[in-house]
């Protein structure tokens, strides 16, 4: 058996995600070793030499362009391939292109890799969490995509920009489909312990209602807006590539909204979504039952029923 390797990392996908992850990987100083994997070798040989110059400026690593074979010690595998979302494309439309894809890489990844963690990033997340959970045959504790994370992150940013305060001292998660039915946790948002509406109030905000609705969905719609602006979409999800990475790497047991396979809350079972879980050495290590009210249960299984519905009619596996 391969012994895991906790500095080794590799990215399948040398694309604008990929190239980011592995530029923003480079610069956090998590890994002595990364494999960039892509279709188009000479992309990812390129990917690799453009990214190791800036080595001087970091710390020491081995970065370099390799196949499958080069895989099996890594302690993390994520994986970006995949078709790109279009202007006026939603994530799901994205389903049967990216499933296709997953069906020749995943595999790939089970054989070469028996002990280490896969990362999905690709779009529409949660349902490639879901392929890659079942075509891999690992534990689902191994197999979570990157989910809410960054929809979390531009809720704490919004928040941030509204309030006029830090936005790491804004604690909030958006949670359910990384998309359009995903949905802002408001009655757990808080800011240092504090609940959120007492907070606006404080700082001189009383229409509570109208501005989650904006907040929530400018939130929904930043990827929309960045896709139609520059045609893509890949600082923000490198970033939170590398928080999760941190996570696992550390062991950090951070509680962060990644997707991952449901166990039976509120009636969500079988499917992957996103939903507050502890990310340490092992992966998901744990769900977090945050406080919701009716209408975010609601929401939420709402969420779950899309993406169940998406599952039953386009992933033939």
């Amino acid at each position: 058996m391969v012994e895991i390797n906790s500095r080794k990392a590799a990215i399948v996908g040398c694309g604008f995600v990929g190239s980011a992850s592995a530029f923003a990987l480079m610069q956090s100083g998590l890994f002595s070793e990364l494999v960039l994997i892509d279709y188009d070798k000479e992309k990812a040989e390129g990917e690799a030499l453009d990214i190791s110059h800036g080595l001087p400026f970091a710390k020491q690593m081995n970065i370099y362009a390799g196949t499958y074979d080069d895989i099996s010690d890594a302690s993390i595998v994520i994986v970006t391939a995949g078709a790109g979302q279009k202007p006026g494309e939603t994530r799901l439309d994205l389903v049967k292109k990216n499933v296709a894809i997953f069906k020749s890489i995943i595999p790939e990844i089970a054989n070469h890799n028996k002990n280490g963690i896969i990362l999905v990033v690709a779009n529409p997340v949660d349902i490639l969490t879901y392929t890659a959970a079942k075509l891999s045959g690992f534990p689902s504790n191994r197999v979570f995509g990157s989910g809410t994370v960054l929809d979390s992150a531009r809720l704490k940013y919004l928040l941030g920009e509204h309030l006029g305060i830090d936005s790491r001292s804004v604690h909030a998660f958006i949670i359910g489909e990384h998309g359009d039915s995903e949905l802002a946790a408001w009655s757990s948002a808080n800011v240092s312990g504090i609940p959120l509406s007492r907070f606006c109030e404080m700082r001189g905000f009383y229409d509570h209602e109208s501005s989650m609705q904006r907040i929530a969905e400018d939130v929904k719609n930043s990827a929309y807006e960045i896709i139609q602006k520059k045609k893509a979409t890949y600082y923000g999800i490198a970033m939170s590539v590398k928080r999760i990475c941190e996570a696992v790497v550390r062991d950090e047991k951070s509680i962060l909204p990644v997707s991952s396979m449901q166990t039976g809350k509120y009636g969500i079972n079988g499917i992957a979504l996103s939903m507050p879980a502890i990310v340490g050495k092992n992966g998901v290590e744990g769900l977090v039952p945050i406080e919701l009210n009716d209408a975010e249960i609601n929401a939420l299984t709402t969420s779950a029923r899309k993406l169940k519905e998406v599952i039953d009619e386009s992933v033939m596996l």
